[in-house]
């Protein structure tokens, strides 16, 4: 099996919520700060929302290819993302992350075979094991949108 090897730049300056960053991936620069809710600037995104992100991007891909490997309809998946923080501010963590996917182009009398196949993406995507563990990651409603006829 191949390893692979991901790296990323991060630049922080400043003092705790009063800092702010900026990442570089090798072709985008995204600046971070922590969010105003949690009393800090609340500039460009936040490692939360980063985080939430990643689950959703890798998570939106694994049930697209799920879907078009077992041959059910689809033309694009929407995430809505949410993540549950706990114990702010002694003991911050996220607790719950979950996804809301929306199939659109789907077809709704499937919808049982589509939330059969949301939990299995849940489970295969990468990122959503590396956080299995640590994490509740759970699958809310699955939304299942008939294709738009023109």
């Amino acid at each position: 099996m191949a390893e692979l090897n991901f790296s990323i730049t991060a630049e922080w300056s400043g003092t705790g919520r009063d800092g702010e960053g900026v990442i570089d991936t090798g072709g985008q620069t995204i600046h971070y700060a922590a969010p105003d809710n949690m009393g800090g600037k609340g500039t460009g995104t936040s490692p939360e929302e980063l985080l939430l992100s990643a689950v959703a991007s890798c998570y939106s891909s694994t049930l697209f290819a799920l879907l078009k490997k077992t041959g059910m309809p689809v033309e694009k998946i929407t995430i809505q993302t949410e993540g549950i923080v706990t114990d702010y501010p002694l003991k911050t963590k996220f607790s719950t992350l979950r996804v809301h996917p929306t199939v659109h182009g789907g077809v709704e009398a499937l919808s049982q075979r589509y939330q059969e196949a949301a939990l299995t993406a849940r489970d295969k995507c990468f990122i959503g094991k590396s956080i299995h563990g640590n994490i509740s990651y759970e699958v809310g409603h699955v939304l299942v949108k008939p294709a738009v006829q023109s």
